[in-house]
């Protein structure tokens, strides 16, 4: 019973064969998963997904990426779109400092838009954070996001972030790069994280986990990231397994 927090099944990649990797995953345990659509083209697409299989839901926000291309028509589009019940998450949202494509004071003002809007609309908030771990916290803490809470989506940060981010009412989620054979950091991390503030990803179609590294992702593969955790974390496999699906369903308010 494996719960995979962040798929992009919404994206070119898996235009051809999105029944078939949705089928696959099943038969490897992943029971929900949630599409994040984070632009004008892949947010409707995770509706759709959300709409026609019961046991996939979905995120709605604005990537840091495309921050400039957000209008205050989108921010009310968002809004509109939190009130569907099958949405259970507003992100993903927050900064990346890899791409220059927006200018980080736009991504700033767009990310602290969306955290207002998520406190509005009562929502928990999924994190990217691509080189701008400082500033994500400092942000977070400003807005006093612990009032939502959310996902520190595919951590890369340090143990001390990390503690910052739990204080705040945030669950910690690993993907692909924790079973990276050069991996120390996230490794040492999620050895650390409690269990109740826990969970599994996988980013798809992007960051597969070894051995698939480099190949597309997808939500199948999560469950090599969940055994990873459990090795990490000396415990059983179902152990992990039950309590970040557990997590997953509280966080996202599933019955």
């Amino acid at each position: 019973m494996l719960f995979d927090t962040h798929v992009h099944l919404n994206i070119d990649q898996f235009e051809e064969d999105v029944e078939d990797t949705i089928n696959r995953a099943k038969s490897e345990g992943v029971e929900w998963m949630t599409v994040v659509g984070f632009d004008r083209e892949t947010i409707p697409k995770a509706m759709e997904l959300a709409e026609t299989y019961d046991f996939i839901y979905a995120a709605v926000g604005w990537h840091p990426v495309d921050a400039i291309d957000m209008t205050e028509e989108d921010l009310k589009w968002l809004e509109e779109l939190a009130a569907d019940p099958k949405v259970v998450a507003l992100g993903e949202m927050g900064l990346d400092y890899h791409w220059d494509k927006s200018p980080k004071e736009v991504q700033k003002e767009v990310f602290r838009k969306q955290i207002h809007l998520a406190k509005k609309v009562n929502l928990p908030i999924i994190i990217h954070d691509r080189e701008a771990h400082q500033d994500i916290v400092d942000i977070l803490k400003e807005e006093n996001a612990a009032e939502t809470g959310g996902i520190m989506h595919c951590f890369g940060g340090s143990l001390e972030i990390a503690k910052e981010c739990l204080k705040m009412n945030f669950y910690i989620s690993f993907g692909g790069p924790v079973t990276f054979k050069n991996a120390k950091k996230p490794k040492e991390v999620a050895k650390e994280i409690p269990m109740d503030r826990l969970l599994v990803e996988t980013d798809s179609p992007f960051l597969a986990p070894h051995p698939y590294r480099g190949k597309r992702n997808e939500p199948a593969y999560v469950k090599l990231v969940a055994e990873k955790i459990a090795e990490l974390k000396e415990i059983s496999f179902e152990t992990l397994a039950e309590q970040t699906t557990a997590n997953a369903k509280k966080l996202f308010r599933i019955n």
